[in-house]
């Protein structure tokens, strides 16, 4: 019985195990909505003993499905100290603290946490070798990601104290660190609005600040995409081309077209 329960629970690849989880899924997605439609007063107001019931229901459902992962698994122990089992956990404790302690309601939404299952149940291996290729371009490009961070701290906090002695407390920059709050919220184009330049100075400050903010958003991503594309062009000794449609490694030197989708390479 253990053995069926546990190929029906963690079996993922089996079609009783994917159909197991793609349920439980959606019994996530409908009690994290339950507790979403709480959080709104007039609706609590309204079906307040409805929302009630079906949130009870839905901790009693995962409540027993938590159990039932703990009695079917392998290895008890390694699965509640597991990332998985930590989650589920969590997720599952904070209606049963509700009835002791005032005020944890809000915690209930702690069991959206458990769509992170939806990793392990489709079960994409077919994404690793793409991951494992970003991964390493990060790594690749850590240096130079570090020096563009250095100067985007460099460029807040110089231009965040000019800002503190041009504008001064009277236009809401109270202090350097505000102010370089204020050059953070700028440059990277959020702009709250509760901190505005008054002065013509500041306002030319800020319209600069404005401009090198949309200049430096795509040089991240820029500098990891190059070393991602350079790493797959040292794949192997042999390739000489890659495709620009889907960056496959071509390795045929004579290749008119890509094996894999068919796009016209370039002489």
């Amino acid at each position: 019985m253990r053995k069926k329960l546990r190929k029906l629970i963690f079996g993922v690849g089996t079609p009783a195990g994917k159909t197991f989880d793609i349920v439980l899924l959606y019994a996530i997605l409908l009690s994290v909505t339950v507790v979403m439609l709480e959080s709104v007063n007039h609706i609590r107001v309204k079906y307040e003993s409805l929302l009630y019931g079906i949130e009870w229901f839905f901790t009693i459902l995962f409540s027993i499905e938590y159990i039932a992962r703990v009695y079917s698994a392998k290895n008890r122990w390694k699965f509640i100290f597991s990332f998985y089992g930590i989650i589920d956990l969590v997720s599952t404790i904070p209606s049963y603290i509700g009835l002791f302690v005032v005020g944890t309601k809000p915690f209930i939404f702690l069991r959206a946490f458990r769509l992170l299952r939806v990793f392990r149940i489709f079960n994409l291996p077919q994404y690793i070798k793409g991951s494992k290729s970003l991964i390493t371009g990060l790594k690749a490009s850590k240096g130079k990601i570090v020096v563009f961070m250095i100067v985007v701290l460099t460029v807040v906090m110089s231009i965040g104290g000019l800002m503190y002695f041009i504008e001064g407390e009277a236009n809401g920059f109270t202090s350097i660190p505000r102010s370089i709050y204020w050059a953070i919220v700028t440059i990277t184009t959020v702009g709250y609005g509760d901190i505005s330049p008054q002065t013509e100075v500041g306002q030319l400050l800020a319209s600069i600040l404005m401009l090198i903010g949309y200049a430096i958003i795509a040089v991240p991503s820029g500098i990891v995409t190059a070393s991602v594309l350079s790493l797959k062009d040292k794949g192997g000794k042999k390739s000489r081309f890659i495709c620009p449609r889907c960056q496959t490694s071509i390795k045929q030197k004579e290749a008119n077209y890509c094996l894999k989708c068919g796009e016209k390479l370039n002489e």
